[in-house]
């Protein structure tokens, strides 16, 4: 074998690997060899087939020759027929014959020859077996009659004069462009739509159809009238439009059968043509046709991005967007995967809107239909999830992949986005502004069982109204309801600003205090400018400076405000200038006549009076004691001046006297250590020392640790806030962290309990188990049984969540239904319990609390109508519900993405304002209620300057309640029921009578408590006199008893009965509580004269406690610290993906 391979030689160097790797050039130049690869069969005729047909662009120059010589052929006809005039023209009854002019003809010839050999030589190359089907084409047949004559004549001089239609050119040449533009298409790989090609179609073969008919019917002619070419042409527009004058008409039998060939070919081919273009039209109006680049470039436009367009969805945003003066010239171009609706469609063709919204149907994932609406060049895009889908986690999946792929087709166009639930937040924030629907819902409903009404503020802010709801009705509460109504925020730059350009180098409080006094307006926030946060309130150590933005709530921004000087009015007029707190009606009246243009405001004296020293606290009997005037606002913050934050001294006090509250129990105040979803907002809260086991959190069960089985065993101090959810998504967790942040004073806190139709999962109870006094409990509001064991006669508010499941309704408003009876029928068994609920669609709110017989509630259901008809956004705001908070719909905050495109800090401030955010430095929102002892204030803007002066909150608004006497209530019914049926005819007069004498005067029918007590009274006296003497008399007057029983009596026995039959004590039951005749409403920025009213409460923006802590302050570090090393590391965040 050694032998063997020694015997083979070794290898040249020019074929060693090493070589060819390292590429020697002395050896490849030799040895080389070029390798062509081809497509196609390397042949003459396949050479030949690809430069005609196959390759795109000369195949277009082919064809776009081709096209250029039928056109030539024509305009010579044209030429000829126009100079050849035959002298004896009826001579011959046909004339088939035809002078030859030279020139022409010698051109004719060559075209003709030109024509023939390209066309059998594209017919040779598109030959594919069957040589009859080339003949046989109308194309081939077609220039063989327009050729070869002239071919002929070259080789036999007496067929020079035949007569040849060259005329029937104009059809190839129709077929050429056809082609042409099909080659053209795929030569730059873009496309026309299918309308301008069938339009295009159409547009030639009339044109076609009347040259064929002028050229043949004035050549057959000659042998009568000799009609001109122009007069031929005249003749067909007349007869192919149907008109017929009749003055120009064929006077031989061949041209006469030439126009009967004619009507017949237009009668069968141009029916198809518009029934084929008609068809094209109404898909394209289904599919919403293009918006044109020229458009695009000229206009500015938006894009809405929808899974299915809804009225409700339509109108809300239109109606929004359209509200800001600036944006009066944009349009809105709608892309949505489905059909449009009959109801959008109906909206759309109002001219209004026809004009500035274009409905396209496609996908956000196709990049042609993106293109379709021009992206690219889009001013924004808003991308909305469908909250009406069963699956919301799904409906999100789709959001999120129309966000990337708007950003992947346009990375310079700015997104809105709204989102659903919070844990897929993450995925689109690289959107230039996010709401999650969970959050905020969440957020907002914790916020009203501590601040009433939240919901009903936030709502009214970030919508867009003149302030003139309500303003022609004759109750005095929906005027100022709805001119504070009006309210919004707005931002403009300090140095730019006649507000508050003069409080350069002031304070904060000191520039909020005398903005408002001087101008109405309600300074709530700044911003520097090197810094990105906003800050809410951020106190009376912040110093104003002329970069600074300032964020502040009014009627209209002050670009659309026109200042009048009073003072100096009264000064010209030589009339006394009166101080600000002279009298009441001196006061600065500042409700702005509310108007999109401009707008007068009234500046008086602003100085405050030397000798306003003291001002009296009224009592019963007119005289008291004179108090201390409130302090003046210092325009530099003293440190000492201002009031300790109880807050922060709290701690100790809780440390203190927690043995005395909560047992051994403490709490301490650090951040919660595991959250269930990424991109929550760390926040300062109130948590337990060790975490709660979860058997711990079930509120219905005992267990090993404790024994409890209902809310009455636990002993709470505090009211309970009850949530009915149908499960545990992460978006609760939202709920819980408002209601336990670190301002909230510990004494305070109320208890939570989750009523929950499924059982939470261990990742949620992981997550809520170091709050305190938090608890979870299965059950349904449905279930008398669950609502009692969960303690709901102990509670304060009972939040019902709109639930996914109800989303499958057939019809969309009916979705809502289950939610409404059921709280109906809890606003019957517990009238005192404040429910707050939200629903899915807001014109449901008219059934919140329906009572059919109150006349009060039909007269709003009619100003409602009437505010709708005058173009109002917010129709809806005096229904006693929503003015109350007790009613929410998420659809609300919709605005809130779409104000976001004009006033880029909304969504930021709303987040402050909810809690969602806690950004240091920045204030949060909390109440105050106003009490007999705090009503020597008088008026509004003394108490603004009370706040501002003291302990430095910024008020915003009120929430007030009325007492308010509803005619015809059910109430007043099921009181008078207890007459009995024998006396309901005489009660039913007796009370139109009564109803008419509290029309006059005041009388004590009006309290349906002292009625009451008077027919108690009475039938205590008839039993007294009329005693029953048989037994049957007694079984007969109880079963009398039961008849008379009111409806009210029947639902307290009810909850009576359940409550014995699970063994809880039926002492707190209270079954008379009613808070029917009472109206609550939200007051934002009221003018600084607004009386307060007892019980009033008043909604501040209190600076952060923590803003200003000396640093050699351990007390709240140490606690975080402790907090965090109490927790370790013994169970990590399991974050739910």
């Amino acid at each position: 074998m050694a032998d063997v391979d020694s015997e083979v030689p070794p290898l040249p160097p020019r074929y060693r690997f090493r070589d060819l790797l390292l590429g020697d050039q002395t050896f490849q130049n030799d040895d080389r060899v070029q390798v062509e690869f081809y497509v196609n069969e390397n042949t003459f005729k396949e050479r030949l087939k690809l430069f005609f047909i196959k390759n795109q662009r000369s195949s277009l120059r082919i064809r776009l020759f081709n096209f250029a010589l039928k056109i030539l052929t024509c305009v010579l006809y044209i030429v000829r027929v126009s100079l050849d005039s035959p002298k004896e023209p009826n001579e011959m009854i046909l004339q088939i014959w035809a002078s030859f002019i030279s020139p022409s003809s010698l051109l004719q010839v060559t075209v003709a020859l030109i024509s023939f050999l390209e066309t059998m030589l594209i017919t040779y190359l598109s030959y594919k077996g069957n040589i009859w089907e080339q003949i046989f084409q109308i194309s081939f047949i077609l220039e063989m009659i327009n050729t070869v004559p002239f071919i002929v004549t070259i080789f036999w001089k007496p067929l020079r004069t035949i007569f040849v239609p060259v005329f029937l050119n104009c059809w190839l040449a129709k077929g050429a462009l056809e082609n042409m533009i099909n080659d053209f298409h795929r030569a730059i790989q873009r496309t026309h739509s299918a309308m301008f090609n069938q339009v295009f179609i159409l547009i030639c073969t009339l044109l076609c159809l009347v040259f064929t008919g002028a050229c043949g019917i004035q050549h057959l002619e000659r042998a009568g009238k000799n009609l001109t070419l122009f007069d031929s042409f005249y003749f067909c527009i007349v007869t192919f439009s149907t008109v017929g004058y009749g003055d120009v008409t064929p006077q031989i039998w061949p041209s006469q059968l030439l126009v009967v060939i004619l009507i017949c070919v237009a009668l069968v081919v141009l029916p198809l043509q518009f029934e084929e273009l008609a068809y094209l039209w109404m898909e394209s109006q289904k599919l919403g046709g293009n918006y044109s680049r020229h458009r695009a470039q000229t206009e500015k436009h938006v894009v809405l991005c929808v899974s299915s367009l809804k009225i409700d969805l339509l109108m809300d945003f239109l109606n929004e967007f359209y509200a800001h003066p600036r944006l009066q010239d944009y349009y809105v171009v709608i892309l949505c995967p489905t059909e449009i609706d009959i109801q959008v469609r109906r909206i759309l063709q109002i001219p209004l809107w026809s004009q500035r919204v274009i409905y396209l149907q496609g996908s956000a994932l196709k990049d042609q239909d993106l293109m379709r609406a021009k992206m690219d060049d889009a001013e924004a895009c808003f991308i909305l999830s469908s909250r009406n889908e069963v699956d919301r986690t799904a409906a999100d999946h789709q959001t999120i992949l129309r966000a990337w792929a708007a950003k992947d087709f346009a990375p310079n166009c700015p997104l809105y986005v709204q989102i659903l639930k919070p844990e897929n937040k993450f995925h689109v924030k690289f959107a230039d502004h996010v709401v999650c629907e969970e959050e905020f819902k969440y957020a907002m409903l914790a916020l009203n069982c501590v601040c009433p009404a939240t919901s009903t503020l936030v709502t009214l802010l970030v919508h867009t109204s003149r302030g003139q709801e309500g303003q022609m009705s004759p109750e005095q509460w929906q005027k100022m309801y709805g001119r504070c109504s009006g309210n919004e925020v707005y931002h403009i730059r300090l140095c730019d600003s006649k507000f508050f350009g003069e409080y350069d180098g002031k304070s904060f409080t000191y520039a909020s205090f005398h903005a408002h006094k001087k101008y109405g307006v309600c300074l709530i926030g700044v911003k520097r400018e090197d810094n990105k946060s906003i800050l809410l309130n951020p106190g009376p150590r912040h110093i104003m400076a002329a970069t600074d933005t300032c964020y502040y709530i009014n009627i209209t921004k002050e670009e659309n405000s026109a200042f009048i000087f009073k003072e100096e009015e009264k000064h010209s007029k030589g009339l006394p200038v009166t101080g600000l707190y002279d009298a009441p009606s001196r006061l600065p009246v500042h409700s702005i006549i509310a108007s999109m243009g401009t707008v007068a405001i009234d500046l008086q004296h602003a100085d405050p009076p030397e000798e306003s020293g003291k001002l009296t606290l009224p009592t019963e009997n007119g005289a008291g004691s004179r108090r201390p005037s409130i302090a003046p606002v210092l325009e530099i913050a003293d440190s000492s001046a201002i009031l300790p934050c109880d807050l922060l001294s709290d701690q100790s006090e809780d440390e203190t006297n927690q043995s005395d509250e909560e047992g051994s129990v403490g709490f301490v105040k650090g951040y919660p250590p595991n959250s269930p979803y990424i991109g929550s907002s760390p926040t300062l809260c109130h948590l337990l020392p060790q975490k709660a086991p979860f058997c711990c959190l079930r509120l219905d069960k005992g267990c090993t640790h404790n024994s409890f089985e209902d809310a009455k065993a636990y002993g709470f101090k505090n009211k309970l806030i009850i949530v009915s959810a149908e499960t545990a998504g992460n978006g609760l967790y939202n709920f819980i962290v408002p209601l336990r942040a670190y301002y909230r004073p510990r004494k305070e806190l109320n208890p939570i309990v989750l009523l929950l139709d499924y059982p939470p999962d261990n990742h949620f109870l992981e997550a809520i188990c170091c709050f305190p006094m938090v608890y979870f409990m299965a059950g349904t509001i449905d279930n008398l049984d669950n609502l009692l064991q969960c303690g709901i006669i102990y509670a304060d508010n009972l939040v019902v969540v709109d639930k996914e499941s109800t989303m499958s309704a057939e019809e969309d408003y009916m979705a809502d239904a289950k939610t409404i009876v059921n709280v109906q029928t809890m606003f019957r068994l517990f009238p005192s319990l404040s429910i707050i609920t939200e629903l899915t669609h807001p014109s449901n709110m008219r059934f919140m609390q329906f009572r059919a017989k109150d006349c009060y509630s039909l007269a709003l259901s009619k100003l409602e109508k009437i505010e709708r008809d005058k173009g109002s956004n917010l129709a809806f705001m005096f229904r006693l519900p929503f003015a109350a908070g007790r009613v929410f719909s998420i659809s609300m905050l919709d605005t809130l993405l779409y104000q976001s495109f004009v006033k880029d800090y909304m969504i930021a401030i709303t987040r402050l304002l909810l809690g969602l955010d806690t950004t240091p430095g920045s204030g949060y929102l909390c109440v105050i209620k106003i009490t007999e002892e705090d009503l020597w204030i008088r008026t509004y803007g003394r108490l603004f300057q009370k706040f501002c002066s003291s302990s430095a909150e910024i008020p915003i608004g009120i929430y007030r309640t009325e007492s308010h006497m509803f005619t015809a209530s059910e109430s007043q019914a099921s009181i008078n029921a207890d007459q009995g049926e024998e006396h309901r005819d005489r009660g039913e007069s007796w009370k139109e009578k009564t109803a008419h004498r509290n029309s006059t005067t005041s009388d004590q029918s009006e309290h349906p408590l002292l009625r009451k007590k008077s027919m108690q009274w009475a039938r205590r006296l008839s039993r007294k006199t009329n005693k029953p003497t048989s037994r049957a008399e007694r079984i007969s007057q109880q079963r009398l008893n039961l008849y008379r029983r009111s409806e009210r009596q029947e639902l307290s026995e009810l909850v009576k009965n359940r409550m014995k039959h699970l063994g809880l004590p039926t002492v707190g039951y209270d079954e008379m509580n009613d808070h029917q005749n009472t109206l609550s409403y939200v007051l934002i920025n009221p003018p600084p004269d607004t009386m307060l009213e007892l019980n009033d409460i008043v909604y501040i923006i209190r600076s952060d406690p923590l803003a200003h802590v000396p640093e050699d302050s351990q007390i709240g570090q140490a606690r975080i610290i402790r907090n965090q090393q109490d927790f370790g590391t013994e169970t990590k965040d399991e974050t739910h993906l």
